[in-house]
Order: C-alpha cells, then sequence, then structure tokens
C-alpha cells in the first residue's frame, strides 16, 4: 500500500465511519471511562471475611478476551500476591482446588461453555467462587448462589466486543482481587492509569499524523506481515492482550513471546523459513522498569533479529510505574491494531471465523 492510499484511509475519519460501523474506535477511546466506572461500582464486590483468610490459591477460569484480565493482573502484581495465580482455559479445574481455593469464572458474555463447566467442578469439590461477566448465563447463577460478583454494565463499550472491555475485564479483576485481600488498589493508581491511557490516547488519535503518531506507525509496518511481540516480567500479560487484539480486530497472525525464555529457544529458530525477512515484524517493548539483565536482553535479542534481516522496532515505554505502562501498552496496541484493520479495509468486529466455528460445535 502506497503513502497516498494509506493517508486516503487513516486520515479520513468518514472512510473510518464506513470500515468500522459498530464503533470498536470508540471502544478504545473510552478505555479510561471504563476504568473509572468500574471504580465507581466496586462496592458491588462483597466477599465474606472468614471466607478470605483461607484463600490459599487463585485458579481464575476465562476464555479468550475474558481469560486476559487474569494474565494481566497476575504479572502486574506478581511482587506483591502472596498466593498463587491459576489461568484455566479448559472444561476441566485442576484437581489441588479445594475449600481453600478461590475459583474466579470470568465470562463477558456469561455464556463460555468451558467456564460454566468450570463453575459446576468449583462447587463439586467446595471451592470458594466469584465471578465476572455482563450477563448471560453466570449473572443469574451468581446472585442466586451469592458469590461475591462483579458485574459489567458496558456503557462504555459501544462495539460490545469482550475485547474491547478490556478496561472493564482488567479493573474489575483488579477489584475482585483488591475485595478478596490479595492486593492492596488505591484511587491515586486508579488516577495514575487513566492519566497513562489519556496521555496515549491523545498521542494516537485519528488526527495525528503518522510521524507524529506510534500507533498509525505500527499499523503501516505491520501490514502484510506477522507481528510478533516480545516483552517481559509485568507486561507479558498486557502484551497477550495486544496479541489477541491484533488476531480478532486485525484479523491478522500475530504472536508474542517473552524474554528471557524466548533467549533459550527462539534464537536458533530466526534462521528457517528463509522467508522469515519477508514474513515477519518484531515490535519490542523494553522498559526502565525490567531487570538490568531483562533490559540487556532485549537490546541484544533485537541485534539477532536485524542480523536475521528481520524488520523490528522498539516502544520505549515511557510511564514511570508498572501500573501505568501496562495501560500505556494496552492502550497504544489497542489503536495500532485497529488502525492495521482499517488499512485491510476490515470491520475489525465481526469475527466469522470463531462465529463459525462455535456453530459447528454446537
Amino acid at each position: 500500500m502506497n503513502e497516498v492510499t494509506y493517508n486516503a484511509i487513516l486520515n479520513n475519519p468518514e472512510a473510518i465511519k464506513k470500515i468500522d460501523p459498530d464503533g470498536a474506535l470508540a471502544s478504545a477511546q473510552s478505555l479510561a471511562d471504563q476504568l473509572k466506572q468500574v471504580w465507581d461500582e466496586r462496592q458491588q464486590i462483597v466477599f465474606d471475611p472468614k471466607q478470605t483468610e483461607d484463600i490459599d490459591q487463585v485458579v481464575v477460569a476465562g476464555m479468550g478476551g475474558s481469560g486476559l484480565n487474569a494474565d494481566v493482573v497476575k504479572h502486574l502484581f506478581k511482587d506483591l500476591l502472596q498466593v498463587p495465580v491459576i489461568i484455566n482455559q479448559d472444561y476441566h479445574l485442576p484437581a489441588f482446588v479445594d475449600d481453600e481455593t478461590l475459583v474466579i469464572l470470568s465470562s463477558y458474555s456469561g455464556n463460555t461453555e468451558e467456564v460454566l463447566a468450570c463453575a459446576q467442578e468449583a462447587e463439586q469439590k467446595g471451592a470458594q467462587i466469584a465471578a465476572i461477566t455482563s450477563g448471560g448465563q453466570l449473572a443469574p447463577l451468581a446472585k442466586k448462589k451469592n458469590w461475591p460478583h462483579f458485574m459489567i454494565d458496558a456503557k462504555h463499550n459501544p462495539s460490545n466486543q469482550p475485547r474491547m472491555a478490556i478496561g472493564y475485564s482488567v479493573m474489575g479483576m483488579i477489584a475482585l482481587f483488591a475485595a478478596a485481600g490479595l492486593i492492596n488498589f488505591s484511587k491515586d493508581q486508579l488516577n495514575e492509569a487513566i492519566d497513562a491511557i489519556n496521555r496515549t490516547a491523545q498521542s494516537c488519535a485519528l488526527d495525528l499524523p503518522q510521524e507524529d503518531n506510534k500507533a498509525k506507525m505500527l499499523a503501516f509496518l505491520s501490514l502484510e506481515r506477522r507481528p510478533v511481540l516480545i516483552g517481559a516480567e509485568f507486561l507479558t500479560g498486557s502484551i497477550h492482550v495486544a496479541t489477541n487484539q491484533f488476531n480478532e480486530n486485525a484479523k491478522t497472525f500475530a504472536d508474542y513471546k517473552v524474554i528471557p525464555e524466548l533467549n533459550h529457544h527462539l534464537l536458533e529458530g530466526l534462521t528457517f523459513p528463509k522467508s522469515n525477512p519477508l514474513n515477519h515484524f518484531f515490535i519490542f517493548f523494553q522498559s526502565k522498569l525490567y531487570h538490568q539483565r531483562n533490559q540487556q536482553r532485549l537490546e541484544l535479542t533485537r541485534e539477532l533479529v536485524d542480523q536475521k534481516e528481520i524488520d523490528s522496532i522498539t516502544i520505549k515505554l515511557e510511564s514511570e510505574t508498572k501500573l501505568t505502562q501496562v495501560f500505556e501498552l494496552i492502550t497504544l496496541m489497542s489503536f495500532a491494531n485497529l488502525y492495521l484493520a482499517f488499512l485491510e479495509k476490515v470491520n475489525p468486529c465481526p469475527i466469522p471465523s470463531v462465529d463459525w466455528f462455535k456453530s459447528q460445535l454446537a
């Protein structure tokens, strides 16, 4: 795609409205509002204080966009969590689940069959149960059983896509963890996250040209290639979010890898096939908050990728805390993958392949 065609799409709000009639971009622009709404409504989550004293481990049952929240929280609060957190993406819970396990059922639609199957098992095992959902079968079940829950009233997600409700999902999970006494989260932290989101969203705005807009630049560089997102430590969950949004919004085969683990195997896999330089584009997320060795590893990994003649770019996150860098990354990449969808002239909201699969499974 040449520069003229590129500008004709991404610099044309009317053209984008035709590509995005369901409001995916409006959902991305509402991320800060989603966080604030969860904070304002968090009092609906009520745990029995006697139960929370006996939580020895947490298992989160969630699929797709509804499982990303736990991945973000697990890695973001790794240094603070005093109990293990397992993300369960299957029909069956681990054998160790018992009455000292908190099982959190996460399903935006409330109808995710794997999550509902886990709800049954959690009851059979006598586990403590909580839920986060917007409706479906899970909402009335949680109310009937009097499970601690957060009900998402997604008024700031016009697209109604679970992956674009990531603010509700992540902040809702944070609120559940906080209500259970597993982490502390303050109004000041909320405001810092919202400020980071707003700053990043302004820098990704539709009316900013590519030379001043990282999101548009990343979209253009990802055209007709496979984005591979590279990060570390507390950003692991947020690069997972970005990868899933590339898959579902831009309909693009994207993947993510984590440092230092990738340094022990992936480096040798960059040699073949010989088409790697044509087919791949690496996006490195550098942070001054990483362990010093991981900062060095990331730079050396990019150097090796360059040696293999595979295009890459380093995004240096600018926020001051782990929390704000997580939301800086999520915001930036939410705009980037939507801009890529617009460049491909594809409506980000419909997921016809997933819908076909579910219909066949039914």
